[in-house]
């Protein structure tokens, strides 16, 4: 089944995968969809699914049913202040996983429900040597949100570094760098005071920043990640954990 791209005269759009379709839509991650699907919790055009690998139109209305609607309510996220000398990930080299800090001990809030650390992955990575915001999510929409290829999420970070910093190398920091034979999209740089600058980004390649400041001789001491998208590190402290609340997006 072919429908008409009314955009485009004389053009057709070809199905897709149901489960791609439910992503791209922002309802939930592929691996949830094909969950979801295969219990029936699906309607497309108000007629249940529960086939894996159904193709249907781009312009079909999708709808989950209330027991999926509820899971995914349940679903947790969290934001932690991450200290140094944690990986984001999975343990490595001797050092802990800061998925460990989200525990009783280490809440902000004592009312916040302590999560099962079960499914909650980083959405997002800090290098060891970093500090500040990070988000571990059990929820796919939220890691598309700021992980997935199509994200222009804004993550802004306060950066100290050794040596001088002239406008001409803000000018290069902010665009006409590139790393691994790719150039840099344009970031916002901006020197604070001596030896600080802001830097605000929407891409996030491994070890970026210090790399950005070693190609212009600078050299990064003191990293901290203070905010994603609309979501501020404010007064969460070091090592510890909050629930994002339910009126905050990213």
């Amino acid at each position: 089944m072919t429908e008409k791209d009314p955009a485009i005269p004389g053009s057709k759009v070809e199905p897709i995968r149901l489960s791609k379709l439910m992503s791209q839509k922002g309802i939930c991650s592929r691996r949830e969809a094909d969950r979801y699907i295969e219990g029936g919790m699906v309607y497309v055009d108000g007629e249940r699914v529960s086939t894996l690998g159904i193709k249907v139109l781009p312009s079909a209305k999708i709808r989950l049913n209330q027991k999926a609607q509820d899971t995914q309510a349940a679903l947790t996220t969290v934001l932690l202040n991450k200290p140094m000398d944690y990986v984001s990930g999975l343990p490595e080299d001797g050092y802990t996983s800061a998925v460990m800090l989200i525990d009783k001990l280490n809440r902000q809030h004592p009312g916040d429900t302590v999560p099962n650390r079960k499914g909650l992955a980083p959405a997002g990575r800090l290098d060891i040597d970093s500090m500040g915001l990070i988000v571990f999510t059990q929820d796919g929409r939220i890691a598309k949100q700021l992980i997935g290829p199509e994200n222009r999420i804004e993550k802004e970070y306060l950066v100290w570094a050794t040596g001088e910093i002239t406008q001409e190398k803000l000018a290069l920091l902010r665009h006409g760098l590139s790393l691994d034979n790719q150039l840099l999209r344009p970031a916002g740089i901006d020197h604070i005071t001596g030896s600080q600058m802001r830097f605000t980004l929407i891409e996030g390649r491994k070890r970026q920043i210090r790399r950005m400041c070693e190609l212009v001789d600078l050299q990064v001491t003191r990293l901290i990640r203070v905010r994603i998208g609309n979501v501020k590190l404010g007064k969460l402290e070091s090592g510890k954990w909050r629930l994002l609340r339910d009126n905050e997006r990213f």
